[in-house]
């Protein structure tokens, strides 16, 4: 017969209780995270859709900012037939809803943009401190891995934060050095996250964040870091990265 010490027993017992209270923090942060991330695309009326859905962002501060991954934004609008740019919103059953904005902020480095809004305010998500990750830990993010194509509902996925490190992975040799990876070696480096969890394309812009109380630690970018990360791979890994959230807020002391 197997023994077991009172204080081994104790310690159990405390550790599965732990962690199904864990396990119900996600449910009720994610229905508090959804209502502030919303859609970006532009709307062009004599277009069909008229709404065409280009990725994910999130509201913060005043809950008119919108940050999102500047790869993103359209590099030139149809301004002739008064194309705008601006958030989708989902609706009922597969009707969305469409808020202009304007474009204030980009910080090209990062991939990150900051969009403005006009009219009511969406619920704003905090921003964590530089202090609130490390490698283990535990983080989902949401956002519209489909976009629009079979409605505009948000998605969330757990994501375990591998690694943390520089955003350009060495080249083995020098033909395996585009243009741009030569110019960003010339510059100072960067962290960023390294993800076991899956994102798609149309995730790039979404919220990473904490599961017990949705403050955002990065946001999700699936091209721009993907390129860098893993240019010297033939066959494009199912790893996921995201940006540190201290670049979105040195964008948005840049661009207010």
């Amino acid at each position: 017969m197997a023994l077991f010490s009172l204080p081994g027993i104790a310690a159990a017992v405390l550790g599965a209780a732990a962690m199904p209270l864990q396990a119900q923090d996600l449910p009720r942060t994610v229905a508090r995270v959804k209502p502030s991330v919303v859609g970006i695309g532009t709307l062009l009326q004599t277009r069909q859709p008229a709404v065409v859905f280009v990725g994910t962002g999130f509201a913060v501060g005043d809950g008119l900012s919108i940050i999102t991954n500047a790869h993103v934004i359209p590099k030139q609008l149809d301004g002739a037939r008064k194309e705008e740019l601006g958030i989708v919103i989902g609706g009922e059953g597969e009707t969305v809803g469409f808020r202009p904005a304007r474009l204030v902020g980009l910080d090209a480095e990062h991939d990150l943009a900051h969009l403005r809004l006009s009219g009511p305010p969406l619920a704003p998500l905090a921003l964590a401190g530089d202090d609130g990750v490390a490698e283990g830990q535990d983080l989902a993010f949401t956002g519209y891995p489909l976009g629009m194509r079979l409605g505009l509902h948000a998605a969330t996925h757990r994501a375990l934060l591998a690694a943390i490190a520089p955003a350009v992975r060495p080249s083995l040799n020098s033909r395996q050095l585009d243009a741009r990876a030569i110019a960003l070696l010339q510059r100072p480096g960067f962290a960023v996250y390294q993800l076991d969890g899956t994102a798609y394309p149309g995730n790039s812009g979404s919220p990473l964040f904490r599961p017990q109380d949705g403050s955002v630690v990065g946001v999700i970018n699936m091209v721009f870091l993907k390129g860098l990360r893993e240019s010297a791979v033939s066959d494009p890994s199912g790893i996921s990265y995201a940006i540190p959230v201290r670049h979105v807020r040195e964008l948005l002391q840049r661009s207010w």
